[in-house]
């Protein structure tokens, strides 16, 4: 298809520069741009995102469960393979968190009439996007994708292909520690 053509032409430039994103997640200044990988997390980044998930654990069981840390931001969920289980936790958590979500799936995306991944990226980058989750069947897309946005603007890889699906992994890696405190 002439759309995973286009995917993979950029894809093949970024597994030339390491589909590990370890060298472009952190900002300048040391903080956490991109969630690309676990892989090069540093064992305080990891602590703290752990201890920041920890705080929202009980706003699920609240009357309102919403909190304004995300609220005038535009979350795009950026679906280039079907998850319904991962897409729809993360709308929910956006909006749980008072951000705008807006939600594509590769379907309704207009890389099916040739339009590069890129294209989009920056067509919706463009409106003023604030964070971009990445789910996409081929190894990288998520690190390609970060090479190509501003820089006020997030990538969170939702899960690519067999390499990386760093929430999920935070996800286990929680749940370990709320059963095994020691």
């Amino acid at each position: 298809r002439q759309a995973d053509r286009a995917r993979g032409a950029g894809l093949h430039h970024q597994r030339e520069a390491g589909v590990n994103g370890g060298d472009n997640q952190y900002a300048a200044d040391g903080r956490l741009r991109h969630l690309l990988t676990t892989e090069h997390l540093s064992q305080d980044t990891l602590v703290q995102i752990l201890d920041t998930a920890e705080g929202f654990i009980d706003f699920g069981q609240r009357e309102i469960k919403k909190v304004p840390l995300l609220r005038g931001r535009t979350v795009v969920n950026l679906f280039f393979e079907d998850s319904t289980r991962t897409r729809t936790t993360f709308e929910i958590a956006a909006k749980r968190l008072s951000a705008d979500v807006i939600n594509l799936n590769a379907s309704r995306l207009s890389t099916s009439k040739g339009e590069t991944v890129l294209d989009t990226v920056r067509n919706l980058e463009a409106m003023h996007t604030d964070l971009f989750v990445v789910r996409d069947s081929q190894s990288g897309a998520a690190y390609l994708i970060s090479q190509h946005v501003p820089e006020h603007v997030s990538i969170i890889n939702a899960g690519d292909g067999r390499h990386a699906h760093p929430t999920q992994a935070l996800l286990d890696v929680f749940t370990i520690r709320q059963h095994r405190r020691d």
